[in-house]
């Protein structure tokens, strides 16, 4: 079953309070997303760091529930 944006944008808000969160829908299927997120968090983290916080947040759904999520991740000022 596939995720709804609201719910992968709540999971991440929920491990990354301070996080802007923007996420598009790719392909209509709620399978294929891009999300943009920005937080204080990933500041002196490599990009692969702040990758795996956001998988982190999202619980193991990567690969299952969701399919495919382009990430890029801004260190907020």
């Amino acid at each position: 079953m596939a995720m709804m944006l609201d719910e992968i944008h709540n999971l991440i808000q929920t491990a990354l309070p301070d996080a802007d969160i923007e996420i598009k829908d790719l392909a209509g299927d709620g399978d294929h997303y891009a999300a943009t997120i920005k937080s204080a968090v990933f500041a002196g983290k490599t990009r692969v760091q702040q990758h795996q916080l956001v998988y982190q947040a999202l619980g193991g759904r990567m690969g299952g529930q969701l399919h495919a999520l382009a990430l890029t991740t801004v260190v907020k000022e």
